[in-house]
């Protein structure tokens, strides 16, 4: 295995998502698919399946959560080290509906010591805004390859 210190930064990213994702049982298990990695960014999808809509026959926003959430950790996790959700909050736009194919795109705003902001948008196949979701990340001990 090459080292960290060996890597471009777009290899570390694409390492460390590799090294999350085959532990991430949840995200595999809710079938996301990780579409894009990149320093301080991820695109996941998911398609809604009878099993995740709610009462109203919508898409329930417990899953999209867990989707942006999920996009989220693997856009902070690209730097080789291990970072956790501090603080996480979602407004839903719009409903997501039965079949829909949802992408939830994470992209950094900032980061600065062992801190973190993360903005996740996400949007059904028609490009509807579905959600917005804003996440801080917390920096704690750990890496993904070593050094």
């Amino acid at each position: 295995m090459r080292r960290a210190a060996d890597m471009t930064p777009q290899e570390l990213a694409e390492a460390s998502a590799d090294a999350m994702w085959a532990a991430d049982r949840a995200s595999q298990h809710l079938g996301m698919v990780i579409e894009h990695i990149a320093p301080g960014a991820a695109r996941l999808r998911m398609e809604v399946t009878r099993t995740m809509t709610n009462g109203h026959d919508n898409g329930h926003g417990g899953y999209i959560f867990t989707l942006a959430d999920s996009a989220f950790a693997f856009a902070c996790n690209s730097y080789n080290a291990v970072t956790v959700g501090q603080q996480a909050s979602i407004t839903y736009l719009a409903p997501a509906r039965l079949g829909d194919h949802l992408t939830a795109d994470a992209r950094e705003v900032s980061r600065a010591g062992r801190s973190g902001v993360y903005d996740v948008e996400v949007t059904n196949q028609h490009g509807t805004r579905i959600a917005l979701f804003r996440g801080m990340s917390r920096t704690v001990r750990g890496s993904y390859v070593p050094d």
